[in-house]
């Protein structure tokens, strides 16, 4: 009788995991923390809650965003750091956070290129550069041609030290073996209306802010900092376009993807994986990846971790010779 018991036990217990829905296999749970270490408000907590959205509307997994800015996003980022690889916490990362920020900010008490497991990459932005509309340049030929003469007379604006903008800026100066001055400032829309205003000579500028300056002819674009034209900027140029030999491979972009606890379960990644590229691939996504001035990039996370290293080289020696730490 208790051998009978116990094998109608087993037998219920098989077919309760058999009847699990195909989203709860493999996950400790049905929900899962997003970790954005930016405040609310920008692409990256766009993109954030577009994929929870997603995630929720096609596989029933609850992805619940949580803010936490602070320190150019390294709270957010150490939060995952030393999440429990259990807990189905992950990072909404990007280039800044995950390959740059090591080189660039000092006595980090983390590595996130190691300490961190990709899970999947969804999409990449560029940055627009901008002189002001009355400024003599036209083009990145004669950008450079000013730069190589005037050297730190020539300064450029950044919406923050350790932004993209300012690391974009960092680049061109460092491919080219010249010196120009960072004039950091506490926000996109203050550092381009002194652009706009003449004030600073360029700006690499992330491209909703700046596209919507120079369609109403305060700026003027001179290139892309992606390898691709842009779909929105069709006729503007990428930077490697140039003809300026110096900067045939100049890529400027950031990288974005989810990234889990070192020690993830390999089967709960490889899902989530499966998931998040699902869920990117759809035209709804993508729309709100255009809004915010990104493209679709995909991959998986071998593809990703890949990725993150040949950022992580990049950036590296950019950073070591420019001397840039925050």
């Amino acid at each position: 009788m208790m051998k009978r018991r116990q094998w109608l036990q087993s037998a219920a217990g098989i077919a309760t995991c058999a009847a699990l829905p195909a989203w709860a296999q493999g996950r400790s749970s049905a929900s899962g923390r997003l970790v954005v270490p930016f405040a609310p408000g920008g692409g990256n907590d766009v993109f954030a809650r577009q994929l929870s959205h997603g995630l929720s509307e096609a596989f029933g997994y609850n992805m619940i965003v949580e803010n936490k800015p602070g320190a150019g996003g390294n709270l957010g980022t150490e939060m995952v750091v030393r999440a429990s690889p259990q807990s189905d916490t992950y990072l909404l990362g990007h280039t800044g956070t995950v390959s740059i920020n090591p080189a660039l900010y000092k006595g980090l008490k983390f590595n996130p290129t190691t300490d961190l497991q990709p899970v999947a990459m969804f999409a990449s932005s560029a940055l627009l550069l901008v002189v002001p509309a009355t400024s003599p340049i036209r083009n990145v030929a004669e950008l450079v041609k000013a730069l190589r003469e005037k050297g730190e007379a020539m300064n450029y604006a950044s919406s923050g030290s350790g932004s993209g903008g300012h690391l974009a800026g960092e680049m061109l100066a460092f491919m080219l073996g010249v010196k120009a001055t960072h004039v950091p400032y506490k926000g996109t829309a203050p550092s381009l209306n002194d652009v706009a205003g003449g004030l600073v000579d360029f700006s690499f500028s992330v491209i909703p802010a700046a596209q919507a300056l120079v369609k109403s002819g305060k700026l003027r674009a001179l290139a892309v900092t992606s390898l691709q034209r842009h779909a929105q900027l069709p006729d503007v140029p990428t930077v490697a376009e140039s003809g300026v030999e110096a900067l045939a491979k100049f890529e400027s972009t950031l990288t974005y993807g989810v990234l889990a606890p070192k020690g993830a379960a390999a089967n709960t990644v490889k899902k989530l994986s499966d998931e998040i590229l699902q869920v990117a691939a759809q035209s709804a996504f993508q729309s709100k990846l255009g809004v915010e001035g990104a493209v679709p990039l995909l991959g998986d996370a071998k593809a990703y971790a890949k990725k993150i290293q040949e950022e992580t080289r990049k950036w590296d020696a950019v950073i070591k010779a420019s001397g840039a730490s925050v």
